[in-house]
């Protein structure tokens, strides 16, 4: 009976920080929404970042010392571009776009990312299973449906513009496991979030954002410290801490879940419309979503008995079983660098939230 209290322990904290991922990145598109009612979306975002940066960069100095954040000039420079494409293309690109569609549609289509992730490993060569396939062919009707019959009046710019910030975030989360970064990730998302801050201060100065004090509300205020406190910081540790402690399977259950906690938020707290044409779209995206995680986390049939069928003669010649053991190794290989993405993926999202 003790035995089992650590695990009863265990399972409680995962559901928790699972829950808390849940409606914690999920409501985030509420917190942009009424952020950007009276800030200028971009320089809000720039002091999301720049102040969420800060204080991760303070309690990873606190609790690692000065060695977290060596690093050499190619691992700092990979850390600056994958910010400049997660937070200031990405990021800033989802606040822009809430000027001008609901929350619930800008999440329906941010949650094709994974889409787009296999397409991008398919032009590298790398060969995603046929159900992946299938999984993206459905996923992008349903972003092209929602695309073209969910926008509604005055919002096709917002569509087109949270579509480049999903293809910019894509490409963040694509290079990032492909590249030289630091070697602490809590140092390397410190990085993410200065360096995307800055881009953002750049990006919004240069389309003449200003930011005026007296005009900023109370409420954008409160909007602005819970995305700062609670969906960069707290969202942050509940992620990666369940990245330590629950299968990557279960985690990556958020991909499904986010979008719809932001659909009802929306419609709750801002009265935002849910139409037929974004039920419907956004449930073929989230299937396809569905179809590709589900498959690509699904482990190839073992053959470790492939050297005793061909010894014995029961199975292929030897050198076939060579060939076919390279072919599983290459398999094994490839699913280790699919499941590293996910989580870096995953860590990814948490920063950007």
């Amino acid at each position: 009976m003790e035995q089992n209290t650590p695990d009863r322990r265990t399972r409680f904290l995962v559901w928790g920080a699972l829950a808390t991922v849940y409606v914690v990145w999920g409501s985030t598109y509420l917190g942009i929404a009424v952020t950007v009612e009276s800030f200028p979306p971009l320089l809000s975002g720039a002091i999301r970042f720049v102040v969420a940066g800060l204080l991760l960069g303070g309690v990873v100095l606190a609790r690692s010392g000065v060695q977290a954040f060596r690093m050499t000039r190619r691992q700092l420079f990979g850390a600056a571009v994958v910010g400049v494409l997660l937070l200031t293309l990405g990021n800033g690109m989802v606040a822009v776009s809430e000027q001008f569609i609901s929350t619930g549609l800008a999440a329906l289509l941010v949650a094709s990312v994974p889409l787009w992730l296999v397409l991008f490993r398919i032009a590298v060569r790398d060969r995603p299973k046929l159900l992946t396939l299938a999984g993206v062919l459905v996923g992008l009707a349903g972003v092209a449906a929602l695309s073209l019959t969910g926008a509604q009046a005055g919002s096709t710019f917002g569509i087109v513009v949270i579509l480049f910030g999903s293809l910019s975030w894509s490409v963040g989360s694509f290079l990032s496991s492909r590249i030289a970064m630091p070697a602490n990730p809590f140092a390397a998302s410190t990085v993410e979030m200065l360096v995307g801050g800055v881009g953002l201060t750049v990006l919004g100065t240069g389309a003449g954002e200003r930011l005026h004090l007296e005009a900023i509300t109370g409420r954008s205020w409160v909007a602005l410290a819970y995305l700062v406190v609670v969906g960069s910081l707290i969202g942050f540790t509940a992620f990666s801490w369940l990245l330590g402690h629950a299968p990557i399977s279960l985690i990556s259950t958020y991909a499904y879940v986010n979008p719809v906690v932001a659909v009802v938020l929306g419609a709750i707290v801002l009265s935002e419309a849910v139409t037929a044409q974004i039920v419907v779209g956004g449930l073929v995206i989230l299937v396809g979503v569905a179809l590709v995680i589900s498959t690509e986390r699904r482990g190839s049939p073992s053959r470790e008995d492939l050297g005793e069928a061909a010894a014995t003669g029961s199975g292929p010649t030897q050198e076939a079983a060579h060939h076919e053991q390279e072919r599983h190794a290459q398999e094994r290989h490839a699913q280790e660098r699919h499941a590293q993405e996910r989580r870096e993926r995953g860590r990814r999202e948490a920063e950007r939230r």
